[in-house]
């Protein structure tokens, strides 16, 4: 059987933490910045751990990384 492929398009979106989990970026971070707050804004700057319930969906997408 051939290895599996990572997606490339997953594998620019997550990466791993220390521990083995798997890390995001938050959405609506590239543009209108003046209608946010600065709490949203500092916030949204920060990376996020992928949740339980989507974590075995994007574990296959990224299976080498």
């Amino acid at each position: 059987m051939p290895k599996m492929k990572t997606k490339r398009a997953a594998a620019k979106r997550f990466k791993r933490t220390g521990s083995g989990k798997l890390k995001r970026s938050h959405a609506y971070t590239s543009h209108l910045f003046s209608n946010k707050s600065e709490k949203q804004k500092r916030h949204l700057a920060k990376a996020a751990v992928v949740s339980s319930s989507d974590y075995k969906r994007i574990k296959q997408l990224v299976s080498y990384l």
